[in-house]
């Protein structure tokens, strides 16, 4: 069973302007002149962590991090009732991945991406294929009208009446039979933090209440901190109110733009924010893919067996293994 590696520091690390005002966190760390891995981080307005580091072997790896547009150390943060995501959209995110790749002067690199991490992924290598090697996917999520119904139209609520209820508490009783996500759209940007502040804790809390395939407090705690929970609610909802910038169903339907590339899906059987039915149908959509299923985990990727089925993809793509496991 594979475990992190070791903790490490990054060897580099520094803002890039991508434009629109924004500047984007990003560090390197693990083997200077290793073979290129860009870890995405999910959300969207999750932020990188120094865990995401250790999923890659330091001694192959030249492992780059960075934080999306107005999330984590990157300018200007989307915690600020002021800050405009106008200019933060699935495409500028692409666009800077591509200003990264260029200004830390690599020619191709693998991706690896979990959650909304997954959704980006497929977004840059479906319209950057050539600069791609390898992807490496956790919890897949292609902002489909179903997928949004689930999370926050009351499908999961289902399994989770309970934690749905604190989330319709910040939302008008005679509004609570209404698109959600416009709903709280009009919360989160509402000027008075006595409006604002309390939606994005139970956006937030609501999410982080479903990672794990057992509760996971620490998990719940680390999405309360007032300045992140703003952040990532704003975000999240601004990228779901828009369906990503994305026709419906276009990151399946444009799959064979993978053809030659090759990559692991890893997947929780229990994960109820990503359900498994996506997975499922990004593996048949794209044959160049293993389809792992965890039977025992939800959407964490930090539960035992996705943590080890991760490492092992990313282990096996450092030896230089490509296809798929025999």
């Amino acid at each position: 069973m594979r475990d992190y590696y070791p903790e490490l520091e990054p060897n580099d690390s520094g803002l890039l302007e991508v434009g629109d005002g924004n500047s984007i966190y990003w560090e390197e760390s693990g083997k200077p002149d290793g073979k290129p891995v860009v870890f995405l981080h999910g959300g969207p307005g999750g932020g990188s962590s120094p865990r995401h580091r250790r999923l890659f072997d330091p001694a192959v790896y030249r492992i780059v991090l960075f934080d999306q547009r107005g999330c984590g150390q990157s300018l200007p943060h989307a915690s600020g009732i002021d800050a405009d995501l106008s200019a933060n959209t699935t495409w500028h995110l692409v666009a800077d991945m591509e200003r990264l790749r260029a200004h830390l002067g690599i020619d191709r690199w693998q991706v690896f991406g979990g959650s909304w991490g997954s959704t980006l992924a497929l977004a840059y290598a479906e319209k950057h294929p050539e600069r791609v090697t390898e992807l490496v996917l956790r919890g897949i999520f292609t902002v489909r009208r179903k997928e949004l119904d689930w999370a926050y139209g009351g499908g999961s609520a289902t399994l989770f009446a309970d934690l749905w209820q604190s989330f319709l508490e910040p939302v008008p009783k005679a509004r609570r039979d209404e698109d959600l996500i416009a709903v709280y759209h009009e919360l989160l940007n509402d000027p008075d933090p006595a409006v604002h502040e309390p939606a994005a804790l139970a956006w937030s809390i609501w999410e982080a209440s479903l990672i794990a395939l057992r509760p996971r407090p620490d998990v719940v705690r680390s999405f309360t901190d007032e300045r992140f929970a703003t952040a990532f609610a704003r975000i999240e909802n601004h990228y779901f109110r828009h369906g990503a910038w994305l026709s419906e169903g276009q990151l399946l339907a444009e799959a064979d733009r993978l053809a030659g590339i090759p990559g692991v899906i890893v997947q929780g059987r229990y994960d109820m924010l990503t359900p498994a039915g996506t997975a499922w149908e990004l593996s048949q959509a794209w044959p160049d893919a293993e389809l792992v299923m965890i039977d025992d985990a939800g959407h964490a990727f930090d539960e035992p067996g996705t943590l080890d089925a991760l490492i092992s993809a990313t282990d096996r793509f450092a030896r230089g293994t490509t296809g798929k496991s025999a």
